[in-house]
């Protein structure tokens, strides 16, 4: 029974329904949104995506800096104003600034290949690896020729003579 179930598992169709599944959950993970529900929490989950101009390695969130304040003060006027999403009070406080304060790549054009170019790579490598041990499993062993057979015996052979002198 496990034998016969192992063999369909093998066959091309499961592997295609495998994948379909896997990509179908990835997709629905990326689109569930559950977002912060308050004022509160949006100003941290947004001042937890921008960087702070002037401190190393920090978001604004972390930071105590004069200028991570102001950003924060700005986020909070602009949720409390309620005219703009998150992704857009983003956009506009790191066009603010020269230097890029975001912390998070977009989802969108350039950016996009941040998040897409790890997976496409393991997949190509996956494939990659099916084809290499597809061509070996159809190589199936090789055999010793009788031209192989023939320099072993002429390696021990003079193996031996150098050992005997």
């Amino acid at each position: 029974m496990t034998n016969l179930f192992n063999k369909k598992m093998k066959r091309w169709p499961a592997w295609v329904v495998m994948l379909f599944c896997v990509v179908a959950l990835m997709l629905i993970g990326t689109q569930r949104d559950s977002g912060p529900s308050t004022p509160q929490e949006r100003i941290e989950s947004i001042s937890q995506r921008l960087a702070c101009p002037t401190c190393d390695g920090e978001s604004v969130y972390e930071s105590r800096g004069a200028a991570s304040q102001a950003i924060r003060k700005e986020i909070a006027r602009q949720v409390a104003d309620g005219q703009l999403t998150d992704s857009q009070i983003v956009k506009a406080i790191d066009d603010s600034y020269t230097a890029d304060l975001k912390l998070v790549p977009g989802g969108t054009g350039f950016d996009a290949l941040i998040w897409i170019l790890p997976i496409v790579l393991l997949i190509v490598a996956i494939a990659g690896l099916v084809v290499v041990f597809r061509r070996w499993k159809a190589q199936g062993a090789l055999t010793a020729t009788d031209a192989d057979r023939e320099l072993v015996e002429s390696a021990l052979r003079q193996v031996s003579e150098n050992r005997d002198s």
